[in-house]
């Protein structure tokens, strides 16, 4: 069944209030979707972030992003003045965030908006049914903002080893505080809901995104440290990253605590399934990130600068995903990111699970070696990406990546200097035999680097762009369409 869609992170949508939403402008994409002939959004993880704003680091694994509460959406309830929304200073560019802003005046306003929440049926059910997490999330938030937003770790003791006297106690002292963030969570989770519920009727499916590996700083390994390899005082033996490779030419140190395999297997991998089981509950399909680490992951060991020190360390391999099909059935709807160094047992553990993997255009045109990444030795099961929020867009790879790989792609894609580079591969991803492509937005309006989702191993800079709002267009949505026809992608051809 061939079958197209568009990468697009939630922020990157257009909004007067700095940062994009769960919003208008988030329906009107959907609209956009449907009309361009599409089936799938890719969107990137919904998690609250952490320190680098990085969705990849967040303070919890299940807690949703507050700063994609739509706050229109709050106006029309009656919990929000416009006036009061008007006055906060989001940043006046509308193609760049700034998380700063955002920090100061987004929290202040929701909780405004909280003053004003009277507490329903559907809100009581949201609680009862998410207090595996909810709790635990909550009263770590309010925890840190009553440290200055230290690390749980620069806690006092009683607190920090979760003792049951102090956490009762705290329960009581901050009792407001943790209803504010169960408010927060209850808005949030509402309006992903209706926005998926919508995207669902137009027959567009979401595909989230979910990291391997949770922040340190968060509730899941404050809440559950047994589940992680941490000493006796609580701090990481080993951390994950990547090793050295043409990201980087010393790695990239992630500092992600490692998980305990061993303890999870013993019981049952309860924590994983219930990670996994919130996933395929909020979107209709999962992208795993950094997929070979269940294979075999990089240990790095704690307090080094960079990543050249680490170890590779066996993962719990097939016996996770075993386990997993045993509760939830064969047929999981997961995406494997199995990018990055693949040795013969990682693709041997992707054979076993069926998942489909990805195939990244832009990795496929280096002169030294046939790559696997090029079309014509791609297979149906996979997923056929120009590149990832990692990479550059395809008009700034053009101009950054080395000339010899260039002219390879010049060439396999036979490009005509009369023609748009970018739609020379995305067109090649677009004829690939791969199940699924997904193209990103950015590229699809032919963006330089400005455009640019992530650089890895890079601080700041990131996680920043924003598409106006005149660039999501019927002109653009009927040549994707057009595209999509061609190559036999469109959902009526499947």
């Amino acid at each position: 069944m061939r079958t197209s869609g568009i990468l697009m992170p939630i922020f990157s949508l257009p909004s007067k209030y700095g940062i994009g939403t769960l919003g208008k402008e988030a329906f009107n994409f959907v609209d956009f979707l449907e009309e361009a002939g599409q089936s799938f959004w890719q969107i990137l993880p919904l998690n609250p972030t952490n320190y680098g704003d990085s969705p990849y680091q967040s303070f919890s694994s299940f807690a949703g992003n507050p700063y994609f509460i739509d706050i229109e959406m709050l106006i029309e309830e009656g919990l929000l003045k416009r006036e009061e929304a008007d006055l906060c200073d989001f940043g006046s560019d509308l193609e760049t965030i700034d998380y700063e802003k955002l920090y100061k005046h987004r929290l202040p306003l929701l909780k405004k908006a909280f003053s004003r929440f009277v507490p329903t049926n559907d809100y009581q059910a949201f609680l009862k049914n998410n207090s595996h997490w909810l709790g635990d999330y909550a009263l770590f938030m309010a925890l840190k903002n009553a440290h200055g937003d230290v690390s749980w770790e620069e806690w006092e003791k009683p607190l920090k080893m979760r003792e049951e006297s102090a956490i009762k106690q705290a329960e009581i002292t901050y009792k407001n505080d943790i209803q504010f963030y169960y408010f927060i969570q209850f808005k949030f989770f509402e309006q992903w809901q209706n926005l998926k519920k919508y995207a669902n009727s137009k027959d567009v499916k979401i595909i989230g995104d979910i990291p391997i590996y949770v922040a340190f700083d968060s509730a899941d390994v404050w809440a559950n440290p047994s589940q992680f390899w941490l000493d006796k005082n609580l701090k990481p033996k080993k951390v994950a990253g990547c090793p050295p490779d043409a990201f980087s030419k010393t790695g990239q140190l992630w500092g992600n605590p490692l998980y305990d395999w061993k303890y999870m297997k013993s019981t049952n991998y309860s924590w994983w399934k219930g990670y996994l089981n919130h996933a395929m509950k909020r979107y209709d399909l999962t992208r795993i990130d950094h997929f070979r680490g269940f294979e075999a992951f990089y240990a790095i060991p704690y307090g080094d600068k960079d990543a050249k020190n680490g170890k590779w360390m066996k993962g719990p391999g097939m016996d996770l995903f075993n386990s997993v099909k045993a509760d939830f059935g064969e047929n999981l709807p997961i995406i494997a990111e199995d990018l990055g160094y693949l040795t013969p047992e990682v693709l041997k553990l992707l054979k076993a699970t069926g998942f489909p993997g990805m195939k990244v255009l832009q990795f496929a045109f280096s002169p030294e070696e046939e790559s696997n990444y090029l079309p014509h030795k791609h297979i149906q099961n996979c997923v056929v990406y120009t590149g990832t929020h990692d990479n550059d867009t395809i008009m700034g790879w053009l101009k950054s990546a080395k000339p010899e790989e260039v002219k390879n792609a010049k060439l396999y894609l036979n490009f005509k200097e009369d023609e748009n580079f970018n739609w020379a591969m995305m067109k090649a991803a677009m004829m690939s035999v791969a199940d699924t492509c997904i193209l990103v937005m950015s590229d699809l309006i032919g963006l330089d680097s400005k455009g640019r989702i992530n650089t890895p191993s890079t601080l700041g800079g990131n996680w920043q762009w924003r598409i106006r709002q005149e660039c999501i267009n019927d002109w653009l949505a009927k040549l994707v369409k057009e595209n999509t026809a061609l190559y036999g992608r469109l959902p009526k051809q499947s």
